[in-house]
């Protein structure tokens, strides 16, 4: 657990005035990491709020998550951040989905957020607990000046129910002794004091800091933990020690000790300035009065009023305090590369904005579109100084908010309707379906938390465990789909180290050497010979084990060579697959990763063979396989390139998938790219192709490769120092770009940081398609794309198509109506169907929509004449029938005539006739149209049911006003 989030109010106390800070955030987030500096730890810039190369973390919630690779041991030795050994820095966090979720409550009270900041420092293998809590005891008692005396500290104090085997932490208490007496020194259980990063992994006792709030009242001690709003936990010192095996559950040492802590950055604010919560500082302060100025004229300013007092006033103050803390969470979301949307964190965006948006409307009157305009005030605070991409990502901002609040607008309007007339259905008190819940929300985007509320304005309640069950279902079909088509792609589970394997190969081997990617393209290798230096398998308990031989009868297992060809799965590229010959026996490559510089083949074979550690190995890629992969990489590259040229600068990579078969690329851009872009990327690509350039690659130190102002990166990435270089469409060398890296002649060349393989000239590729475009998020586009021989049969299929919708086109549609229709038809299955370019497809669609145009002009033609007809036929028959003095007319029209038609033409028979009854019947085309026309006063009793009386035996029925009815049955 952590110290993070919101100072609570003493009960009576008062809200302090608004006056310049002693301790303004930036002053303490500069203080506390300038103590630490001059300790010897390097300030780290926060990460991403969005890790988006972490697909198991919504956002950023702690300020341990982007050092997980070092806690988890599978950290790249050749990042600059692989030699870090103390760190500082202050965090972005969010807290709102998944296990760390504060959402609900932030506004009611005054100490959640979803947005904070967490100052930390870390030791990772250096020092541990003594240093560590001296270093905090001198950082609050002497450079931040907290009074000695009002802190209080927990230990763990043992628990043989959550973490069983694990002793009490007597050494923390023991150290903590030296500063504070021994009753300020508490033992808590591992609810409080043992911190896990999840099920498994590296876990370990903490200690906490709190502090009295109000001071000068004795001793306090037995309100430590007792969750009172004047006992503050503010610092949290972890001590990751152990390991957690996910399988078994069982606990073991780390050779490595490494130390997490984390202080919330707007709880020490709000206690330096002796504020009573967090939103009387001024972290939220400006974004108050920004909202007030959006007001209409007279409304109240915030007066940080809770409960009954705000109940009060329609609960105002807990509308200022949403709609503070969701605009820091958007803003800081958006600038980080987020997309709002309707799934994972996109949805809890998308929660978080619409729950502010209706407190705005809502509660304080606010005009809609109010929300977007409060970025601006946040980008222009000392936020925008010490985060400067709120400023440069301010448009994005704006215009992502200003969408998401026009689309709400809409989704309001089509769920409260919905909603209405669910509500409107029960009895007072009643409680709405949950899948109904699922339905508002799965179906019509409507918010679940909006649901629930409106349903408590009504006095009826929501089956919420019934929703939950709903959404669980869709999570699990969901979340199988995408196992049993990772596992069919893979075809065996990957074995995977975690930090105990790879401190255990740490202890006696070197990290493998890997020759697949070589300082020159021409140099990657596809084959070479090693030795066998550690196996890996997981036994029948679940549990990972090394071994010293195994039989394949048993299953696959992962096996570390010292020397390497394969290429490990990263950077958006496809692990190599290929065989491993050791002693004679092939053994299959399924699947490789590299865990801390240890590359693990995941190996299975057909027949029962036996590998030892030591024996000798040669490696096989596919060389094919790693031809197209690379290719298409190298291609990915150029896309990049092309996009950016043609779309601007806006355009920021999301994500890659390099594949044999094809290339995937993810890129923030605001709309469907036009006809005219996706041509003129392609003709880009291609050009690059045309140019038959080599590939360039050097390795370079990575504050020089940043240098150069045309390089792409990836945002959030961590490279190694130094970090590949590589080029496509240069007409140089690397060196040619580092002698001059400002000079604008690489603004035509593809540049980034890579560490894949490549092929060895763009000529390569040969050709270059793109198959498919679209939206995989709100601001975020998808293109996929072949080359080879793939974009070879695309083209070709192309062409092919071309010229048939050209044939189709060129026929007389009046000489074979029908014909032409289901050619056209056939013609429109085979375009979706087809694998040609997606610059193609369009023209097609629009030949054919052409043809079908042409038809419906045709049958218009035709319905009008056979319309005329059968009016002439009508109108005589009517004729006739007066005459004779009949009352009532059964007749049939030709088919084809419509329902417009027959309307007019009952209105000329009741002009011409009116005391006559008709009923007119149109049979063909597998179904028997009727229209009935009945005057008023007739004996017949209405049109309707003579028409329902005419058709019933068909099993047919119609209906309309008492004067004129229609409908058919078929058959």
């Amino acid at each position: 657990r952590r110290a993070a989030a919101g100072v609570r109010r003493a009960p009576g106390a008062l809200r302090a005035e608004t006056t310049a800070p002693e301790w303004p955030v930036d002053k303490v987030r500069d203080t506390f990491t300038d103590f630490f500096a001059a300790k010897a730890h390097e300030r780290v810039a926060s990460s991403p709020v969005v890790p988006l190369s972490d697909p198991t973390l919504l956002f950023a919630n702690a300020g341990m998550n982007q050092y997980k690779s070092i806690f988890l041991g599978t950290i790249d030795p050749k990042t600059k951040m692989a030699t870090l050994k103390r760190a500082c820095n202050s965090q972005k966090c969010i807290r709102a989905g998944g296990k760390h979720n504060d959402l609900d409550d932030v506004g009611k009270d005054l100490y959640h957020h979803t947005f904070f900041e967490m100052l930390g420092n870390w030791s990772f293998g250096d020092y541990f607990k003594e240093e560590a809590i001296k270093m905090a005891w001198e950082c609050l008692t002497v450079e931040f000046q907290l009074d000695p005396d009002r802190l209080y500290v927990t230990y763990f104090g043992g628990d043989e129910l959550k973490a069983p085997g694990v002793p009490s932490d007597e050494e923390t208490k023991k150290i903590w002794l030296k500063y504070v007496p021994a009753d300020r020194v508490l033992p808590f259980d591992a609810g409080d004091n043992f911190w896990e990063m999840g099920d498994a992994g590296p876990c370990g006792p903490c200690t906490e800091l709190h502090y009295d709030a109000l001071g000068g009242r004795g001793d306090v001690g037995a309100l430590v933990n007792a969750d009172d709003p004047t006992v503050i936990e503010i610092w949290n010192l972890v001590f990751i020690q152990f390991n957690r095996d996910g399988r078994t559950g069982a606990l073991s040492t780390l050779p490595a000790k490494h130390v997490d802590t984390g202080l919330g950055l707007e709880r020490l604010v709000a206690i330096l300035n002796a504020k009573p919560s967090n939103y009387d500082t001024d972290a939220f302060g400006f974004l108050f009065e920004a909202t007030r100025e959006l007001l209409p004229e007279g409304a109240a300013a915030y007066g940080g009023k809770l409960g009954a007092e705000d109940e009060a006033q329609n609960f105002r103050d807990t509308a200022y305090r949403a709609i503070a803390d969701h605009v820091r969470c958007l803003c800081f979301a958006l600038a980080d590369g987020a997309t709002i949307s309707n799934e994972g964190r996109g949805y809890v965006l998308r929660r978080i904005l619409r729950r502010a948006v209706r407190y705005g409307v809502s509660t304080l009157g606010a005009e809609p579109g109010f929300f977007a305009k409060l970025a601006p005030a946040l980008a222009a605070s000392p936020y925008g100084d010490a985060y400067p991409e709120l400023r440069a990502e301010l448009p994005k901002i704006v215009a992502a908010l200003e969408d998401e609040e026009t689309t709400f607008a809409k989704t309001l309007d089509r769920g409260m309707s919905y909603l209405d007339e669910a509500l409107f259905a029960l009895p007072k008190n009643g409680e709405l379906a949950g899948d109904d819940a699922f339905f508002l929300y799965d179906s019509l985007g409507f918010p679940a938390d909006l649901t629930a509320l409106v349903a408590r304005e009504s006095g009826r309640t929501v089956d919420e465990a019934g929703f939950e069950a709903a959404m669980a279902r869709q999570v699990q079909m969901s979340r199988e789909d995408r196992a049993a088509k990772a596992a069919a792609a893979r075809g065996v589970s990957a074995i995977a180290l975690g930090a105990a394997e790879t401190a255990s190969l740490a202890e006696e081997l070197a990290a493998t050497v890997e020759v697949g990617v070589a300082d020159a393209v021409p140099d990657d290798a596809v084959s070479a010979s090693g030795l066998v230096k550690a196996l890996f398998v997981v036994d029948d308990a679940g549990a990972m084990r090394r071994v010293d031989r195994h039989d394949f009868r048993d299953g696959p297992a992962g096996i570390v060579l010292d020397r390497t060809p394969f290429y490990a799965e990263a950077g958006g590229q496809a692990a190599d697959v290929g065989s491993l010959d050791v002693g004679g026996a092939s053994l299959e490559v399924r699947d490789v990763q590299s865990y801390a510089g240890y590359v693990v083949h995941t190996c299975v074979a057909e027949t029962g063979v036996v590998v030892e550690t030591g024996a000798p190995a040669t490696a096989a890629v596919d060389a094919d396989a790693r031809r197209k992969c690379s290719i298409n990489h190298s291609m990915t590259h150029a896309l990049n390139w092309a996009l950016k040229t043609r779309l601007g600068d806006g355009v920021a990579q999301r994500g890659s998938d390099n594949q044999p078969d094809r290339l995937r690329f993810d890129f923030s851009h605001g709309a469907a790219l036009s006809l005219d872009d996706l041509e003129e990327t392609e003709r880009l690509v291609n050009g690059v192709i045309a140019s038959s350039r080599p590939v360039q690659r050097k390795l370079v130190p990575l504050d020089e490769a940043r240098g150069i102002p045309a390089l792409r990166a990836v945002f959030g990435e961590a490279y190694p120092d130094p970090v590949r270089v590589v080029a496509v469409n240069l007409d140089g060398t690397v060196d040619d770009v580092l002698a001059d890296p400002e000079s604008d002649r690489w603004d035509g060349v593809s540049i980034e940081l890579c560490g894949g393989t490549h092929a060895v000239d763009a000529g390569a590729a040969e050709a270059f398609v793109i198959t498919q475009e679209a939206a995989v998020a709100k601001g975020v586009r998808r293109i996929e794309a072949v080359t080879g021989g793939a974009a070879r049969d695309a083209l070709a299929a192309g062409d092919e198509l071309v010229e048939a919708a050209a044939t189709l086109d060129a026929e007389d549609a009046g000489e074979d109506p029908a014909g032409v229709a289901r050619r056209a038809k056939a013609l429109r299955k085979r375009v979706d169907a087809s694998t040609c370019g997606a610059t193609v497809k369009p023209k097609l669609r629009l030949t054919i929509e052409g043809v079908q145009k042409k038809l419906a002009a045709l049958e218009k033609a035709e319905a009008a004449k056979a319309a005329g007809a059968a009016g002439d036929a009508v109108l005589e028959a009517a004729a006739a029938a007066a005459d004779a003095g009949k009352t009532a007319l059964v007749t049939t029209v030709p088919p084809g005539v419509d329902g417009k038609a027959m309307a007019k033409l009952c209105t000329k028979v009741q002009k011409a006739h009116p005391a006559l009854a008709l009923l007119a019947v149109a049979p063909g085309g597998g179904k028997v149209g009727a229209f009935a026309s009945v005057p008023d006063g007739h004996g017949v009793e209405s049109a309707p049911a003579w028409l329902n009386a005419a058709l019933a035996p068909l099993g047919g029925r119609g209906g309309g006003k008492p004067t004129f009815a229609q409908g058919y049955a078929k058959g």
